[in-house]
C-alpha cells in the first residue's frame, strides 16, 4: 500500500518499564543534541541530526503528547527542517509512536512514524535511519545500557 506509514518492531528480553525508560532517554539512542524535556506530557524538545561531511542537517521541534508507563510513548512533530530534500517540512504534523507490549515472555516495541509515507522524498533515508535508531541504537540502549545516538561532537555517517 503506497500510503502506509513507516513502521518497524523490535523484541527485547527486558521488562516493559525498562523499555519505556530507555525510549524516553532520547539522548541515549537518537541524538545527543536534544534541547528540552522528553519525558513529560506537554513538553517540547528540539532535535538536531547532522552529517558534517555531507553537509546534511535535520532539525525538528517535537511535543510529547502521550506517556503511558510500560505501554506507550507518542510524540507530535510540530515543525521540521531537512536541508537535503525539496520539501523540508515533510515530517511536520506527523506522529511518532512507540507501542510497548509483553509478548512470549519478552517485550515488543512497535514503532510507527504515522505520516511518514513512501511517496515522501525523505522516506528511504528516513526509514533507513529509523531502522538504525530503533533496531540498533535503541535496542542496544535497552539491552546493554549503551546506544549509538548522533553525537554532538563527531561527524555522523548514514546509519543502516
Amino acid at each position: 500500500m503506497s500510503d502506509q506509514s513507516y513502521t518497524t518492531s523490535i523484541t527485547v528480553d527486558r521488562a516493559p518499564a525498562e523499555v519505556f525508560d530507555a525510549i524516553n532517554d532520547v539522548r541515549g539512542w537518537w541524538s545527543e543534541e536534544i534541547d528540552g524535556r522528553t519525558d513529560q506530557v506537554g513538553a517540547e524538545y528540539r532535535y538536531r541530526g547532522h552529517d558534517e561531511t555531507q553537509k546534511l542537517e535535520h532539525l525538528a521541534t517535537i511535543r510529547v503528547v502521550e506517556l503511558v508507563p510500560g505501554e506507550r510513548v507518542v510524540w507530535q512533530v510540530l515543525d521540521n527542517y531537512m536541508n537535503f530534500i525539496d520539501d523540508p517540512t515533510e515530517w511536520k504534523d506527523t506522529e511518532i509512536r512507540f507501542d510497548i507490549s509483553e509478548k512470549d515472555g519478552a517485550t515488543e516495541v512497535r514503532f510507527t512514524h504515522a505520516g511518514l509515507l513512501p511517496r515522501f522524498e525523505c522516506f528511504d533515508v528516513c526509514s533507513n535511519a529509523w531502522g538504525f535508531f530503533v533496531g540498533t541504537s535503541l535496542r542496544s540502549l535497552i539491552t546493554t545500557g549503551e546506544g549509538s545516538p548522533i553525537s554532538a561532537r563527531d561527524e555522523v555517517g548514514s546509519p543502516g
